[in-house]
């Protein structure tokens, strides 16, 4: 996957999940996706290369950057619970969604009962 399929796969999703709001508070330069008022995603370019940046539990984002060479720790984040997306061969339209979901589970599951849009524990959950 190229940079731009990443960058529209990922806002793509995160443009579907309920209550998540487009923002640019740290200027045009940078895609910030909140929930809540929390962020979830952000998406810049560094060098021309476009770069996804979503939350991470620590765990499957310290499995992650070892397993794939196109995910590290975040970029200008906490790089224990966010990772950055690069594009590459290794990095496909299921694995953007699915990262893209978890970021932003991940930060409903810390909201107030109230604020939360969803309820993080079975949203996306369908009985089989």
């Amino acid at each position: 996957m190229d940079g731009e399929q990443l960058r529209q796969v990922a806002a793509a999703r995160a443009g579907t999940l309920p209550g998540a709001e487009l923002s640019y508070p740290f200027g045009p330069e940078w895609d910030v996706w909140k929930v809540g008022g929390k962020v979830f995603l952000l998406q810049t370019a560094l060098r021309g290369e476009p770069l996804t940046t979503v939350k991470a539990d620590p765990a499957d984002g310290q499995m992650l950057c070892e397993a794939l060479p196109e995910i590290s720790p975040g970029y200008h984040m906490n790089k224990k619970h966010w990772i950055t997306v690069r594009s590459g061969r290794s990095i496909d339209a299921e694995l953007v969604e699915d990262l893209v979901t978890d970021s932003y589970l991940l930060v409903v599951e810390r909201l107030p009962k109230a604020k939360r849009p969803v309820d993080p524990t079975t949203f996306g959950k369908h009985d089989e």
